[in-house]
């Protein structure tokens, strides 16, 4: 019985293994962010350029991840391994991410060429880490799972704004050498944690081989998840500072921020046990529409108090959206294309980011004409994705 219990636990501790990864990526990556500027400085580049560098890095990361789905499918059918691809690709990253800083009097482009080493390995730790743990669990587990990874981005997202404040003066050869390291040892873990799923005597679920074409609803899946990534980098990163500024000083800001994040954590959880009683579609479907409530709330809130009732609204819809979301693209992929849906999906979260940064280029948020299109943008986004994920669940629950 011992046995049974301790069997039916491994995913669970895989998965808090695997969220403190995803923490330490995010952490790097705000790292990165923070001390872009002047590490292109000390290239001889203008700061102004960053930006620009960030979109490349978008970009990068919408063909690496669809590439890094696909090798980790190929992985876990030939070589019955996820986790050495993760390891080896993690590790380069790593030390492409270690040498960034110390490269003040170097050409501008060898740091370029580092940056983008880093950016493309670094997709290795986005859609494998889920191939290898859907692998190895039951399917009923599966949305308790994908919140327990999420936790990491959420908590990454969170502490995002004080990283932002205490790292401005520090020198960046320190973080950037203690993250990296620490992101490479909590990475190379993944050998025994694998070993261990596979030495409790779970079987495989992608072994399988893999159909020739993805689920016909696939596309519209990720259609719908770009319309989601879209309305939450709207409300959150374009829309949620300025509306905060109405009622709280800019000093405040950094308490006030994560609210988002405590409300995309708190409802992640009662998220999963829905999906795991009524389908991920319906979830995904009824988040949206909530969600969409909450930013529109978030617009016409009318004290400090009714805004962060609001935001934590619209944070536990955009929770129960990712862990349903990442939850239905194992189901369309399955069997053995479970890689390629997560690399699509992830794609679709980088073409929003992408299309954020742009808008902070064209300062879209400071234009009073724009304004108001921004307000509602996100409501009508998650309103419209809401709709169509509502109309794949129904087809759903027809077919089957």
């Amino acid at each position: 019985m011992t046995d049974i219990a301790a069997t039916a636990r491994t995913p669970y501790a895989a998965a808090i293994y695997l969220a403190f990864i995803q923490f330490l990526f995010v952490t790097c990556w705000t790292l990165y962010v923070i001390y872009l500027p002047a590490l292109l400085e000390s290239a001889g580049l203008p700061r102004r350029y960053a930006p620009w560098i960030l979109i490349l890095d978008q970009i990068t990361f919408m063909v690496m991840d669809v590439v890094m789905g696909v090798a980790a499918d190929r992985a876990a059918r030939t070589l019955g391994r996820v986790g050495p691809l993760i390891i080896a690709l993690t590790a380069a990253s790593c030390i492409a991410f270690l040498l960034i800083p110390h490269l003040g009097g170097a050409s501008s482009a060898v740091l370029l060429a580092l940056i983008l080493a880093w950016t493309i390995t670094s997709s290795a730790l986005r859609a494998p880490p889920w191939v290898l743990l859907d692998r190895y669990a039951a399917t009923p587990s599966v949305p308790w799972l994908s919140a327990l990874m999420l936790t990491g981005l959420a908590v990454g997202g969170a502490v995002a704004p004080y990283l932002g404040i205490t790292m401005k003066n520090v020198d960046p050869r320190l973080p950037f050498a203690v993250s990296s390291l620490v992101l490479l040892a909590a990475t190379a873990g993944l050998i025994w944690v694998e070993r261990d799923l596979a030495r409790r005597g779970m079987k495989p679920a992608s072994a399988a081989t893999p159909r020739a074409g993805l689920n016909p609803g696939s596309w519209l899946f990720v259609a719908g998840c770009l319309l989601l990534a879209l309305g939450f980098q709207v409300h959150f990163s374009l829309n949620s500072a300025r509306q905060y500024l109405q009622f709280s000083r800019p000093d405040a800001l950094q308490y006030l921020m994560p609210v988002f994040w405590i409300g995309f954590n708190v409802a992640m959880f009662p998220g999963a046990a829905l999906a795991k009683r009524y389908g991920t579609l319906p979830v995904v479907a009824g988040a949206a529409l909530a969600g969409a409530g909450g930013t529109i709330a978030s617009v016409h809130a009318g004290s400090l108090d009714a805004l962060i009732a609001a935001q934590l609204i619209a944070g536990g819809a955009w929770g129960c959206v990712m862990m349903a979301s990442f939850t239905a693209a194992l189901e369309f992929g399955r069997a053995g294309r479970e890689g390629l849906v997560l690399g699509l999906l992830f794609a679709a979260l980088a073409g929003a980011t992408l299309a954020r940064i742009g808008a902070v280029i064209a300062e879209l948020g400071r234009s009073p004409a724009v304004t108001p299109a921004l307000d509602w943008a996100p409501f009508v986004l998650w309103l419209a994705a809401g709709l169509l994920f509502a109309t794949l669940a129904l087809r759903a629950g027809r077919s089957s």
